[in-house]
């Protein structure tokens, strides 16, 4: 597992740009990720989400994110991430792992 979430921390340096998570993150070109498991798209505050999102009506959980991120436009027509999306399982899957333990407090659960 240590192995998964150390692969799952190198590849969120795609998402540093624009997303922060751990503690003391805070929302950048997008929102902040900390709690992301569990949580409903488009409810962090203070974040200016996309129609799309606030009203896609989807609850993060793996399933989820491992179908939206593979190609966010594609799954969510009119959303603001812009990003091609990751298309390798084992990436995916090491990348949920690394964001998942963080609750939403950004400390490691």
């Amino acid at each position: 597992e240590a192995q998964d979430l150390a692969a799952g921390e190198q590849s969120f340096k795609k998402c540093l740009p624009c997303h922060a998570v751990g503690e003391g993150a805070t929302n950048k070109v997008g929102p902040q990720l900390n709690g992301l498991e569990g949580r409903k798209a488009g409810t962090i505050p203070d974040y200016s989400y996309s129609d799309a999102n606030k009203n896609s009506g989807l609850v993060w959980s793996e399933a989820v994110f491992k179908e939206y991120i593979q190609n966010p436009m594609g799954q969510m027509p009119g959303t603001k991430m812009a990003f091609p999306g990751i298309k390798n399982e084992t990436e995916i899957n090491n990348l949920w792992a690394y964001l998942k333990q963080f609750g939403p407090d950004g400390k490691i659960k």
